[in-house]
């Protein structure tokens, strides 16, 4: 049957005669059709309601009164904060002025909220001088006033006062392995401490966390513990750990453990891109027999067959088929060797300039660095001269702590061994890295050749080189190297640098060991949000061991933390001595070469150990000299090349760092922006 219709001449009325379903008609109101007046009882009238309501809280009708006339205070001290703030016009200010103004009202607004009209933030702003403690103690000085009278007020309604607390003793709990503080209830002083008042402990302690850190500064002064029941407080611990743990000698321990071993080393090989890094190192851990013939044939084979022959003593350490079809390194080759003295772990660092921050990652680890370069004419001056990675892998290093440097000249064969070329490229290098930091006796330079095997192992026996070189081979060069000093005797610190399941129970996490020791079982905190957790083993090199010390690169494996919640960049630590942990620290920093002057809110990448955090420069403190460390300007309004200066970082999330004069291996950062280290410095304060 058709369907269609004649629009034109339809009658809507008679066709919906007895037509049920109409748009907006629902079949259940046919059924259950409720009168305007049976309507009212669903319909909620607000006077009726707060009739019953009263009548059913009629016993705390006293209760109910102060509750509404709180909240009517709080709603007039809103609407005279909005008016105040409606009709407060901004006085004029200059840039710089401007921008303390407006960093200051984040400041307040984050601790205070909006209950504080911006009328009397900004004349209380420009009155302390942008000075951000002063500012909160004159305006919670004020809250606490008015808090204060409606006290009074609700004390002469009742005459009867609340007892008055005071920590008055403290006694040691019998039959327990830690001391607990008991409290008794006293009579108290009546004086009221207004503003902030902070007591730090014996150790560099970080504030506890919630959204944005009060500013806290961490001074010469907190070595000191307060006198008084609040050093009592402080001496509890939060965390409990074993006698054994929290006694522990670790130089003793360190002597018994290491006495009969070979001192380690971790040592990584930088430079441009294609300057021979990973040929050098392959075909010297051939010489020194860690690579059988069998393995170094089946290399030749394949990568003959991918047309890459002059590649196959690279393919030692590039092991990834990525790596080997782009005959370039893209991530930090590992491998171990012995020599006469020492045991020695390679880290072969990529030198392209994309993969930079793995290279950051190893030399983290590294205690001591070799700087491949290439003779080759021209190769060396686009690494040196044009924006190369040879500047910039050495200012790394050096950033980072590395202070012995061994320079080996490769490819020097491509210039017939030519003396003159290594004293130009000598001469260049000394001249660049005594500006970078580096010592000339603890720098050396070795010619060599990487893929001919020239000067690697054995002393030289290319006549053109004998002619003039009477040095060592880099063999010898690797073996002379000092073993920095370990701080063995410091609190527990370990940088995480990456996170893996383990084959038994917990997961595992690998990293360095900066200071301190860590035995199987001692309980530790991990990253900023303080999660305890246990150590259930320790390996270094996949051999198992019971305690490991500064300075090893080792895989623990922990119980009791969710996975979730450690990173990679994150700090473990010992639970008695905890890290600090922050969003805001001031540190002295050195500029490079920078194509836009740094101002206050120039964002950064935040390199600190293997962490990477977005930050921003939140404030130029001073510009300094670069060798007496005088001022020479405060608050500058930017800075440019090769400036020294004090700033203030403000990073997104909260980290864990500590101070350089505290402890040098984590108080170093470095900042990039835009694939560029734009500065590196050292951590003074931390807010």
């Amino acid at each position: 049957m058709s369907r269609h219709r004649i629009v034109r001449t339809m009658d809507y009325n008679d066709e919906y005669d007895g037509y049920e379903d109409v748009y907006g008609h629902s079949v259940d109101d046919d059924n259950s059709c409720i009168s305007p007046t049976d309507a009212q009882q669903w319909l909620f009238d607000r006077a009726r309601g707060h009739q019953s309501m009263s009548a059913f809280m009629r016993d705390n009708k006293d209760i109910a009164e102060e509750e509404e006339e709180e909240e009517e205070e709080g709603d007039k001290s809103y609407e005279k904060s909005r008016r105040d703030s409606d009709n407060f016009q901004m006085p004029v200010l200059n840039d710089l002025e401007k921008a303390q103004l407006t960093s200051c009202i984040d400041e307040i607004r984050s601790v205070v909220g909006d209950t504080v009209s911006e009328k009397r933030i900004v004349e209380t702003s420009i009155k302390f001088g942008y000075d951000i403690n002063k500012i909160l103690d004159d305006i919670l000085n004020d809250e606490c006033e008015n808090k204060t009278k409606r006290l009074q007020q609700e004390t002469t309604r009742e005459p009867t006062q609340p007892p008055k607390i005071s920590i008055t003793e403290f006694t040691e709990k019998k039959n327990a392995t830690a001391a607990t503080p008991i409290v008794k209830v006293t009579a108290l002083q009546s004086d009221i401490k207004r503003g902030f008042e902070i007591s730090s402990p014996a150790l560099p302690s970080s504030p506890v966390v919630s959204g944005r850190n009060t500013p806290i500064d961490f001074n010469e002064d907190s070595n000191k513990r307060s006198s008084g029941a609040a050093g009592a407080l402080l001496d509890v611990n939060v965390f409990k750990v074993s006698k054994e743990q929290s006694q522990r000698d670790a130089k003793q321990l360190y002597t018994k453990d290491r006495a009969d071993q070979k001192h380690h080393l971790h040592m990584i090989v930088i430079g441009h891109v294609d300057a021979g890094k990973s040929t050098l190192m392959g075909h010297l851990l051939y010489d020194t027999g860690n690579v059988s013939q069998r393995v170094m044939h089946k290399y030749e084979q394949e990568s003959k067959k991918m047309g890459k022959q002059s590649f196959v003593y690279a393919w030692v350490l590039d092991e990834t088929g990525e790596e080997r079809a782009r005959g370039i390194t893209m991530d930090v080759g590992n491998f171990r060797f012995e020599t006469d003295s020492k045991v020695i772990t390679l880290l072969d660092a990529p030198g392209h300039k994309d993969f930079i921050p793995n290279m950051i990652l190893g030399a983290t680890q590294a205690d001591v660095a070799l700087l491949v370069i290439d003779a080759t004419r021209g190769e060396f001056e686009s690494g040196f001269d044009l924006g190369g990675q040879t500047r910039e892998h050495a200012l790394l290093v050096r950033s980072l702590g590395i202070n012995q440097l061994g320079v080996v000249i490769n490819k020097l064969d491509t210039v017939g061994w030519d003396k003159e070329r290594f004293d130009e490229i000598v001469q260049k290098l000394k001249a660049f890295l005594k500006q970078a930091g580096f010592k000339e006796s603890d720098v050396t330079y070795t010619p060599c050749s990487g893929l001919t095997g020239e000067n690697l192992t054995k002393p030289a026996t290319e006549l053109a080189l004998t002619a003039w070189y009477k040095g060592p081979q880099l063999l010898a060069v690797i073996d002379n190297f000092k073993i920095p000093e370990r701080s063995i005797d410091k609190p527990f610190r370990m940088s995480v640098s990456d996170i893996f399941k383990g084959t038994g129970s917990g997961f595992c996490i690998s990293g360095r060991i900066e200071t301190g020791v860590l035995c199987v079982n001692d309980k530790v905190l991990v990253g900023s949000l303080r999660e305890q957790g246990q150590v259930k083993s320790l390996l270094i090199d996949e051999m198992s061991q019971n305690t490991v010390f500064a300075g090893d690169q080792v895989a623990v494996t922990l119980s009791g933390v969710d996975a979730n919640n450690i990173m990679v960049g994150n700090i473990i630590c010992a639970p008695q001595h905890p890290i600090p942990v922050t969003t805001r620290f001031q540190a002295r920093i050195l500029v490079f070469n920078v194509k836009v002057p740094i101002t206050i809110g120039f964002p950064v990448l935040l390199h600190h150990q293997s962490l990477i955090e977005p930050a921003v420069i939140s404030k130029l403190n001073a510009q300094i000299h670069k060798g007496t460390g005088e001022v020479v300007k405060k608050k500058p309004r930017c800075l440019g090349n090769n400036s020294c200066a004090l700033v203030e970082l403000e990073t997104t999330r909260p980290i864990c760092i500590e101070r350089y004069s505290d402890f040098k291996e984590l108080g170093r950062i470095m900042l990039r922006v835009s694939g560029v280290t734009i500065a590196a410095g050292m951590v003074t304060k931390i807010r």
